[in-house]
This record gives structure tokens, sequence and C-alpha cells, in this order.
């Protein structure tokens, strides 16, 4: 199998949920870790995950519980702690302290496991636009463009159309094929994005602003390296975040990705890999053994 394409495989939570995960080039180092972020898939990764693995990576994406392909919690009932254990046994069923890229949910996961988990299951940790304060405007855009057309669409054509409107620096509307994977038709005949609809009533939302102290406090325990990139045109990231951020974790490096907006890798996968590609050449040789990994972790 070409190692670059994906060898679709799956993870089994804590509570027992399936997670749907994608695994390219499985003898290459360092592993890169890729987390989503709310309302998206894995596929969101493939063209970085695609040129990491070109550089040598070995590069594991996956679908949040909720999200995709994963399954869906029983009853609905979704909280943020679920999704930091998801994390947490996914990086530590990997044969190496991967190296977590996470997008806005996905890196305020992992901001909470690398802070308060001991040892650290992260060699380092690099946040895709996103801080442990955001923006709320950016926010409540996102969820606005989430909670349109409860019923659907009656073809792919209207769902692109969506699409198009809500990230209108993309030149070329999203096809059939590409749509395939972000809906499912229903009973109904209709198509309906893959997440779950009771994503959007759970406490990740309602009180995703309680969640900012924990995340806080988190953010200023990482020890392992860390690499902040941010969009120069994005609506949840702003230079008052970011500066709060640095100064919270002064260790950390920051750099603007020129033009892209929070859909960061989609707009600008080339300069976002090359940062990424320069941030692994930085690091120290991983000093922590494959033991460290897999010995229980506690809480700091």
């Amino acid at each position: 199998m070409d190692s670059y394409h994906p060898n679709r495989t799956s993870f089994t939570a804590a509570d027992g949920l399936s997670l749907a995960v994608d695994l390219r080039h499985a003898q290459g180092q360092p592993t890169l870790l890729f987390a989503h972020g709310f309302g998206q898939t894995r596929g969101a990764w493939n063209a970085a995950a695609a040129t990491m693995a070109a550089h040598g990576c070995r590069c594991v994406s996956f679908d949040s519980r909720g999200h995709g392909e994963s399954d869906r919690v029983a009853g609905g009932e979704y909280h943020m702690q679920q999704f930091v254990d998801d994390l947490l046994g996914l990086a530590r069923a990997q044969p190496e302290p991967p190296i977590l890229v996470g997008a806005s949910m996905g890196g305020l996961l992992g901001l909470v496991v690398a802070g308060e988990m001991r040892p650290s299951p992260f060699r380092a940790l690099v946040l895709v636009d996103i801080t442990p304060r955001w923006e709320t405007s950016g926010v409540e855009r996102i969820l606005a463009f989430m909670q349109a057309h409860p019923d659907g669409f009656a073809n792919y054509a209207e769902a692109a159309e969506q699409i198009a409107a809500y990230l209108p620096q993309r030149k070329e509307k999203k096809s059939e094929q590409q749509l395939r994977p972000l809906l499912r038709e229903g009973a109904d005949g209709r198509l309906r994005w893959h997440w779950d609809p009771a994503l959007l009533a759970g406490d990740l939302i309602s009180e995703s602003e309680r969640y900012q102290p924990r995340l806080l406090a988190a953010a200023a325990k990482v020890e392992v390296p860390v690499l902040l990139l941010s969009g120069e045109r994005s609506d949840v990231v702003s230079h008052r975040t970011v500066d709060e951020f640095l100064a919270l974790v002064p260790h950390a490096r920051h750099a603007e990705v020129p033009g892209a907006t929070h859909m960061l890798a989609g707009d600008a996968n080339d300069a976002f890999t090359a940062q990424i590609a320069g941030f692994i050449e930085s690091l120290e040789p991983a000093d922590v053994t494959d033991a460290a990994v897999k010995q229980p972790a506690t809480r700091c």
C-alpha cells in the first residue's frame, strides 16, 4: 500500500465507543497525532497528513466521538472529559510519544492532556488557530453554520452552496465526492451533516466558556515544546489572545500564516506543513521511552 494513502483502522475508547482512525506511513517517525476541530472530521487533515507522511512522519488522524464515522454517544450526553479521555487513550496507544497537531477543539483538548497529565503523553504540541481564551464572535459564526439547516439538504449541490458561503476564501466549490464523507442520508432521503445533532446541545457548547479557567490553568503547566500557528485572517484567535497565551506559556513559539482564516490547514496547506516540518526539525531527540508512554498517567 502507498505509505501516504490512509489505512483505515479504529480505536476503542475507554467507554467502548469505536473511533474511526486513518494511519499513514506506519513505519515513519516521528508520530503525528492529528485532532480536528468541532464539527470537522479526520478528512480535514488529508492533505496535511499526506504531506507530512511524505516527509517521513507516521501520521494518525481520527474522527472524534459524535463526528464522521466514529460512534455516537447513546442518549446524546456529550461532555468535555469524554473527549479528553479519548485523546489521552489515542496518544498512549502510539508506539512513541506523538506530536499532537490539534485544531480548535483538538488543540484545546491537547492543552488539557499536556498540562494535566504526568508524564505528558505528547512529545510536543502544535496548536492550530486556538488559544485557551478565544474571540466569541468567531466561535458564534462557526456554531451558526452548524445549527443552520437542521432539516438537511435535498442534494449535494445545496450543501456545496452552504459551504461556499461559509468559506468564501475558497475558490472552488466542493464536489459530490468531497462532500460524501461530510453528509449522511436520512430515512427521509435528505442529506444532513455528519455530526450528531446532540453535540450542539451538550455542555461542550452551551457552557464552553466555563471551561476556560481549566484551559488557562492547564496551559500554564505545559512543559513540552509548543508551536502556536494562527491564521492572519482568523476571527477566533487574535493578537490579544495570542499575547495572553504566550505569557502563560513563555517557551511557546508563535507563527502567523499569511492569508489564512481559522480553517488554516485547508486555506494554506503548504505554509502550514512547512511550519510543522520546521518545528519538528528544531526538536531535541525524543528522550521519553515507550515505557513512560505506557505507564498509568496521573493528574497534576
